[in-house]
């Protein structure tokens, strides 16, 4: 609310210093809101009453802006990240990353170890289905993790790492447990994949934006703590703002990503 009350009030402050400065001192004479005081507090009086109007409006207007806007734009040197209400598989014209799990599964179905048909990966890959992921993976001579998965011993590969399909960027990401669900990953683990998912897309962006969803809802743990949507967005802002890594001018880096509850455009900045 503070953040929202000092823009308003720059902004107001912006309008009113052209309205004293471009309109005539004669004009703030007409209306005498007291019959008896001279013309100087007269002025004043009116020169207030012109301000808190102004600021009112203002605040209205902005308060409206924020309510309806759908992106946001945060540029700093060398880097530009838009934040967006909407869907990433019906981005267009961009580099898509989809992150998989750290074994790249392929099957959507019910049991524990499948893809959920309701994720972002499931979703892709009921539109898109791999038939051959090795051969994909073999193709950007990606090369296994050290260790296997939890999950019956399978190769797996390193979080942030990513295969190209087409113009979409598929990402290994959460690591499985015993059952093949995903489990939790420390913050050590969300910055370093991070990390790496920044250089991985220096090499594939392809003179291209780049769109990524919010990575790590639900499954991402800090001092036993899940972090909300609007938490992890922040850090990966930070992630991305401090990495030697970046998609260079004019391209762009999306994180695209539902309106929901526990997120939104107005809050960005406020976890850090």
């Amino acid at each position: 609310m503070n953040k929202f009350l000092k823009i308003s009030f720059t902004w107001a402050l912006s309008i009113i210093s052209m309205v004293f400065t471009f309109v005539p001192e004669a004009s703030f004479e007409g209306c005498k809101l007291i019959k008896d005081a001279s013309n100087k507090v007269n002025v004043i009086l009116n020169r207030l009453l012109t301000f808190i109007t102004i600021f009112v409006i203002v605040v209205i207007a902005h308060a409206i802006y924020r309510c309806v806007r759908r992106s946001i734009c945060i540029k700093g040197h060398g880097y530009s990240i838009v934040i967006e209400y909407g869907d990433i598989l019906k981005k267009e014209n961009c580099k898509r990353v989809i992150n998989f799990d750290e074994c790249f599964t392929t099957s959507v179905g019910d049991e524990p170890s499948d893809v959920k048909r309701s994720s972002i990966c499931g979703q892709y890959l009921t539109a898109n289905p791999i038939h051959n992921m090795q051969a994909l993976i073999e193709k950007a001579q990606l090369k296994p993790a050290k260790g296997k998965s939890r999950y019956q011993g399978k190769v797996r590969y390193e979080s942030g790492r990513l295969v190209p399909n087409g113009d979409d960027l598929l990402m290994a990401f959460a690591k499985l447990d015993e059952d093949g669900r995903g489990c939790f990953f420390s913050r050590e683990e969300f910055l370093d994949c991070l990390s790496i998912l920044w250089n991985e897309i220096d090499k594939y962006y392809g003179q291209k934006d780049v769109c990524i969803p919010i990575l790590g809802s639900g499954i991402t743990r800090f001092e036993d703590k899940l972090l909300t949507k609007q938490e992890l967005l922040d850090i990966i802002v930070a992630s991305y703002k401090l990495s030697s890594h970046k998609i260079k001018p004019p391209f762009q880096l999306h994180i695209v990503c539902k309106k929901s509850d526990d997120f939104s455009l107005n809050r960005i900045g406020e976890k850090l």
